[in-house]
Order: C-alpha cells, then structure tokens, then sequence
C-alpha cells in the first residue's frame, strides 16, 4: 500500500505528490507537453530501458503529470499502485487484457456502462475470449457461472444507469477461492464513498472522466491494484497506446483537489433529490441505494459511506411523460456522462445504452421509460424546484 501520511482525503489530495517546482518554486506544478525526453549520455538510456533506473523516455510510457494524479488516486483507494490512461474504457480494456487472455472466459454483467458492454459483448469475442453476463447481485448466480478457465470477474456497483449494488465482500471471498481477479468499477461510487480493495477486490478501475475530474473539460481513465499487476497492465497500455496527453493529466490533477468538497455535495444533493422524486406524484420509482425502498438499501449502508449524485427514475404515463419531463427541465442539461458540477440528465436507451441488444436492456432492467439523473454541485433547493416544475 502507497504511504500516506495524511489523515483525511482533503489533505490528501491537495499534498500527496506536491512540492514547489525545484527550477522556479512555482507552487503550480508545471505541463510537461513533451512526447519525448532526452538522455545525458548513450549509457544512461541503456540504464533506463533496461531497468537499472528510472526516467522518462516518451510520453506513451510515461509523463511526469502522470505521477500526480496517479499517487493521489492510489492513496485515496488504499492501493499499491495505479496507471492513469486516455479514458475508462482504455482503462477497463486495458485492465481486462492484462488478464484474460484467447480461451479464457470472464463474469459480468448487462446493467453496466454501455461502452463496457460493448466491449464484453462486441469486442473480447474477436479476441477468443468469452463473456457470461449475469445477475451480479445473486451470489449464487456469480457461483454458477463460474467455470474452469474464468479469468475475471468484473462488477459495477452501484450498477450504470439501474444503481444495483453488489456483495463486494460475498464475491471478492468466492473469486479468491477460485483464483479469479476480482475487478470493480468504482466509478458511481468513487473511493470517497467506497473502497473496493479493502472490501476483497483485486482490481478498481474509474472513469476519470466523471466524478475524479468533475468538470466535463477531461476524458481520463484509471486502473488501481497491486504493483505487479499494474506493471502487467503498462506492458498492455504502451502497445494499446490509451495515452492521456499532459494538459488533460494536468487538469485531472487540478479537479482532483476539489473532489473531497465536490463529493460531499454530490452526496447531500442525491440524497435530496432522490427522496423529493420519491414521494413525487408523477414519478412511479426511484432507483437510489440511498432511499431505505432499495432492494439493497442495507448492503449499501455497509459497504458505502455515501451513495453519490446518480439516480434513476421512471415516470407515471410513459414515453409521452418522459419526453414532456426531459424538454421542459431547465437547470439540468440534457447530455450523456455523469459526476460533474453541473446536473446532467439522459433517458439511457436513447443514449449511452442505445447499442445493447433489447434482451440485454431487459436482462439489466434498462427500460425504455428509464431516466438517469446526474446531480451536480448546485443548490438543492433550485434542482428541486427545477424537478418540480417540469413534472406536469
């Protein structure tokens, strides 16, 4: 485990990795907008390339803005290492591949992110490896699906866009029995309300993308584990070229110094949110694990210290509702993503889960009357009055 010699998140964030530039005592850190770095001598790239020490050569294999971002992301997830890429998606195939390999056979499950669907279900096929997805929240389901060349099991929770929540601890004991990588996308939760290492799991990977950076200005993704896995994983990224360019990792830096204060209002505001739509009229269900009506509302207590800025929900009169609802909201704009300080809002079928088959949506409970909500950072009280006014 990475030290720490912080006691909370905030403190954590803003000096893990910090010091004033050596050159100019800059207390900013500088972009290191460089694809390639020089060697004093031949002898010293040799040194370099083959291990005897340690440097940048080219940005594909590493970047200086690297280093800060992935320090305070492993810090904050109580793991040993961590690789910052170009997105979530280049982080969970990197992830997956470093792995699962031709022949080997991986466990999820179809409420997840569109874009990871897509890439269990479209491209680890072309690839030689297979995908069962199953009902993730069933223990007894994980179980039997398992089989002897299974390599991964891979598990969203709280789930994209349904915010199902899965046994973390119950399936991290059954794939560590087996011998399988148990890997989490923390994403919706994020290490601020869940931390999936100390709950068994083997692997966390984020879209930095959404809360992490929460400014809608940086595509990033992150992969957090043990170091050696993280050293397999680089060998996967520099072939695969997933590369996060330095102003991104610089600006993923600067958002991370606000996470702790922006997740504490993205917390309160769900929470808000979600127990005015409850009780709302017009609103037929609310899918939040913070509402005491979740199915798994106690299992989120225990693994989760806060339940994040996303919910679902589904409307009284159907599609017509949904349209006149989506149209008439004015504070929340009408776009895909999630986590940031603006509220974002998005019917998911048309949208980020537009591509997965029809018996996947229905498998996963993505219903075509399904709204997602993403919570930012304003008032409460205007979110809520916004929500009220265009439930007519």
């Amino acid at each position: 485990m990475m030290t720490n010699p912080f006691r909370g998140i905030n403190s954590t964030l803003v000096h893990i990795g910090e010091s004033p530039d050596p050159t100019t005592g800059s207390v900013v850190p500088p972009i290191y907008q460089s694809s390639t770095f020089a060697f004093p001598t031949n002898e010293s790239m040799w040194d370099l390339m083959e291990g005897r020490s340690e440097g940048f050569i080219y940005t594909r294999y590493g970047n200086p803005n690297y280093g800060l971002v992935e320090s305070k992301i492993a810090a904050m997830e109580g793991a040993e290492a961590a690789l910052v890429l170009a997105s979530g998606m280049a982080a969970t195939s990197t992830a997956i591949l470093a792995q699962a390999h031709a022949g080997a056979h991986v466990i999820t499950h179809a409420d997840i992110y569109g874009g990871s669907f897509g890439l269990f279900y479209e491209l680890l096929p072309r690839l030689g490896i297979e995908t069962s997805f199953v009902d993730v929240t069933d223990v007894n389901a994980v179980a039997a699906a398992i089989r002897p060349n299974t390599r991964v099991i891979f598990v969203e929770s709280p789930s994209n866009p349904t915010l199902r929540i899965a046994d973390l601890r119950a399936i991290a004991a059954l794939a560590q029995a087996r011998g399988i990588l148990f890997m989490v996308d923390n994403t919706f939760a994020t290490p601020y309300n869940q931390q999936p290492l100390a709950l068994g799991a083997d692997v966390v990977v984020h879209s930095g993308t959404k809360y992490l950076n929460g400014h809608s200005d940086v595509m990033a993704g992150v992969i957090v584990g043990r170091r050696d896995y993280i050293d397999e994983c680089v060998q996967v990224f520099r072939k695969m070229g997933g590369t996060l360019n330095a102003i991104d990792a610089w600006l993923f830096n600067r958002g991370l110094k606000t996470f702790g204060l922006r997740m504490a209002q993205h917390n309160q505001n769900g929470q808000a949110v979600a127990e005015f739509l409850a009780q709302h009229p017009r609103v037929e269900q609310v899918h939040f694990p913070g509402l005491p009506t979740h199915p798994q509302h106690q299992l989120a207590k225990e693994q989760m210290r806060g339940f994040g800025g996303v919910l679902s929900v589904e409307l009284q009169g159907g599609l017509s509702a949904v349209n006149t609802f989506l149209n008439r909201v004015k504070m929340f704009t009408r776009a895909v993503s999630l986590g940031s300080v603006e509220s974002l809002i998005t019917q998911p079928v048309a949208a980020v889960h537009h591509n997965v088959p029809e018996a996947y949506r229905d498998l996963g409970g993505i219903r075509p009357g399904l709204i997602r909500i993403a919570v930012g950072i304003e008032d409460a009280e205007d979110l809520i009055a916004d929500l009220d006014q265009a439930l007519v």
